[in-house]
């Protein structure tokens, strides 16, 4: 089995199928994950609660890595996620990356980019359009 193998089970097993048990099958037991939260790394066990919060918001997740690269002990992908919000059942589809450092089967490392503006929107809790009014030096107005 490839990294890029290892990488896309990781999505399948504990992202699209929930099963946040085989967490450990993916990450080495020092493993912690950098960008999903500002300024915080994610273990094993904050990845379980993590998947519970999104699964808790969140219908069934489809992940889609359409680009990747696999150089040596890396693998880099881009993640195209499609899901719908549980509330109501519209279609939400969100972005990101991942860079992953593998030994033994298993991510070392872990660096992610997510577009979770994008996400909250999707989700009402942002307003439509955040980021470009953000980058008008505007304030967002919380009703």
């Amino acid at each position: 089995m490839t990294n890029t193998d290892v990488l896309r089970a990781w999505y399948s097993e504990v992202w699209e199928n929930g099963n946040t048990e085989a967490i450990e099958n993916f990450f080495a037991p020092d493993t912690m994950a950098e960008g999903l939260i500002p300024e915080m790394q994610v273990g094993a066990d904050d990845f379980r609660d993590l998947v519970m919060a999104f699964r808790h918001v969140l219908g069934d997740i489809k992940v889609e890595l359409p680009k990747i690269l696999e150089h040596e002990n890396w693998v880099s992908a881009i993640l195209h996620v499609r899901t719908f919000r549980a509330d109501n059942g519209a279609p939400l589809e969100v972005t990101g990356q991942v860079m992953a450092r593998f030994r033994d089967g298993k991510m070392v490392e872990a660096y992610n980019q997510f577009d979770f503006i994008s996400l909250f929107e999707q989700l009402g809790q942002f307003p439509q359009d955040t980021l470009p009014v953000c980058m008008t030096g505007q304030q967002l107005d919380w009703a």
